[in-house]
């Protein structure tokens, strides 16, 4: 697996890495603990080096399962989680609202370091910006963690262009974490030339939209009671049947390559910039195994510029988010 680094910093990665909520939480019942645990391991042992986790994942069990598996390799690999909700104590609801006050950031990462099995964080994101805290104090709550010797790196994720500057002024941020695929190209317009700019790094979540552009969701699909898709107005059948036309063009070049949909959307985020790291998640062997192998697709400039031209045509509809997680994101 080749490695990058993310942007100006010192943080060397495998150029995809594994998103691991999906083990826990988000596309339905929690996978089983042991079958998770070796999934982990043999991302591991086909060259993955960097895992993604968050303290509302599950809450909490994600952060324990990634602990958990990584425990004997711990010193070959990067582990990023995040902070900044609150979360419900009666365990009815996943979260009540946004808190990233400096003295919760703190409580944040000694409970995260406990569940993790490790003394060091390396990567320590803000989940979601909360317009209650000014910024500043967020990353310098950050800055007193990395003075302690508790967190190694700054992220940011679902950051606008002025939060990130502020923040990056105060402690300088080593990667941004929002959603990027073929699926959803916002982040092209504002977003990556400010991050070239401030040598940041780019870790895309759902760089598979999903799961839709892996082609193997229709318009006839169903998905379990708690999958969080049931919510998302992209999800929705007339959507799915509209958006169609975006996995097929995946599907055509993949034939023409003798690889999948998967690998070429994989492929197509690791050709947009070196520093652009994506974290497809899974809870299958054969998968993962797909997800990284896309790491090993070349796509010459003929097909960059006909995926380019074809996709460009192609009018992607519904939002990506629910209205009320839709609040959430920073502008």
């Amino acid at each position: 697996m080749q490695k990058r680094k993310l942007g100006n910093s010192n943080l060397e990665v495998s150029a995809i890495g594994l998103g691991c909520m999906g083990m826990s939480y988000g596309y339905g019942p929690a996978a089983d603990k042991k079958e998770m645990i070796s999934l982990i391991r043999s991302a591991v042992e086909q060259g993955v080096t960097f895992f993604d986790t968050a303290e509302v994942y599950g809450p909490f069990i994600n952060e324990e399962l990634v602990g958990e598996a990584l425990l004997p390799f711990r010193n070959k690999v990067a582990i990023a989680t995040k902070f900044g909700f609150n979360l419900d104590p009666t365990g009815k609801e996943q979260w009540t609202g946004l808190n990233s006050k400096p003295e919760h950031i703190k409580e944040v990462a000694e409970a995260s370091l406990k569940r993790l099995k490790t003394d060091v964080i390396d990567l320590f994101y803000q989940h979601r910006v909360d317009p209650n805290v000014p910024i500043e104090e967020v990353a310098g709550a950050v800055k007193d963690l990395i003075k302690e010797g508790k967190v190694k790196h700054f992220g940011l994720s679902e950051a606008g262009v002025n939060t990130i500057r502020r923040a990056h002024a105060v402690q300088p941020v080593t990667a941004l974490q929002s959603e990027y695929s073929l699926f959803w190209r916002e982040p092209e317009t504002e977003i990556i030339p400010t991050l070239e700019e401030l040598g940041i790094g780019f870790v895309p979540f759902s760089p598979l939209g999903k799961g839709f552009l892996t082609g193997k969701i229709d318009e006839t699909t169903t998905f379990d009671k708690n999958d969080f898709r049931n919510t998302v107005p992209r999800f929705t059948p007339e959507n799915r049947k509209a958006n169609q036309a975006l996995v097929d063009l995946l599907g055509k070049i993949a034939q023409s390559k003798n690889v999948t949909p998967a690998q070429i959307a994989l492929a197509w985020l690791l050709e947009q910039k070196p520093w652009i790291v994506p974290i497809p998640g899974t809870t299958k062997l054969h998968r993962l195994e797909e997800n990284i192998g896309g790491a090993n697709v070349e796509l010459s400039s003929d097909v960059l510029k006909e995926i380019k031209e074809t996709a460009s045509n192609i009018t992607i509809t519904g939002d990506r988010y629910s209205a009320s997680a839709q609040k959430m994101i920073d502008r």
